[in-house]
C-alpha cells in the first residue's frame, strides 16, 4: 500500500462520508455542497445545481466562519458542509482539514461528482 493510500484511509476514518443520495438529502436539509473541482472539469462534465464553487487552494479561507475572506454561506462552525471533487479523493483530505479548523460537520461525497452523475441525480449540463 502506498503512503498516500494509508493517509487517505486514516483521514477517511475521521469522516462520516455521504453517498450521492445522502448528499442530496443533506443539501435539501440545508447542508452546503461545495464543488472543489477545477474549472475544466466543471465546464466539460457539468455541475450540481445549488453547489457552491470554491477552488481547493482557497477552501479553508472561504469556509472558515472567522475568516475575513469567508463566503457569506460560511456562517457557522456548525454548518453541515459536503465537499466533492471528481471522484472523492481530494475532497476527503480537504474535509478533514476543515474539521481541523473547527468545522466538525464537514465531510465529503463518496465517489465525487462522477458518482452523483452516475446515479442520475440532478446535474446542470456542461456549457459547450
Amino acid at each position: 500500500m502506498s503512503a498516500i493510500d494509508r493517509l487517505l484511509g486514516d483521514r477517511r476514518a475521521l469522516l462520516e462520508r455521504l453517498t450521492p443520495g445522502e448528499a442530496l438529502a443533506a443539501q435539501r436539509g440545508g447542508a452546503l455542497l461545495v464543488d472543489t473541482r477545477p474549472a475544466v472539469n466543471r465546464e466539460s462534465e457539468g455541475e450540481i445545481p445549488g453547489a457552491l464553487v470554491i477552488d481547493r487552494n482557497v477552501l479553508e479561507w472561504r469556509l472558515d466562519p472567522t475568516s475575513p475572506d469567508r463566503v457569506p454561506e460560511a456562517d457557522s462552525a456548525d454548518r453541515r458542509i459536503v465537499l466533492f471533487c471528481n471522484e472523492g479523493y481530494a475532497s476527503s483530505l480537504a474535509a478533514v482539514q476543515l474539521q481541523e479548523l473547527g468545522l466538525h460537520r464537514a465531510t465529503d461525497l463518496i465517489g465525487g461528482f462522477r458518482a452523483w452523475r452516475g446515479q442520475g441525480l440532478p446535474v446542470l449540463e456542461p456549457r459547450l
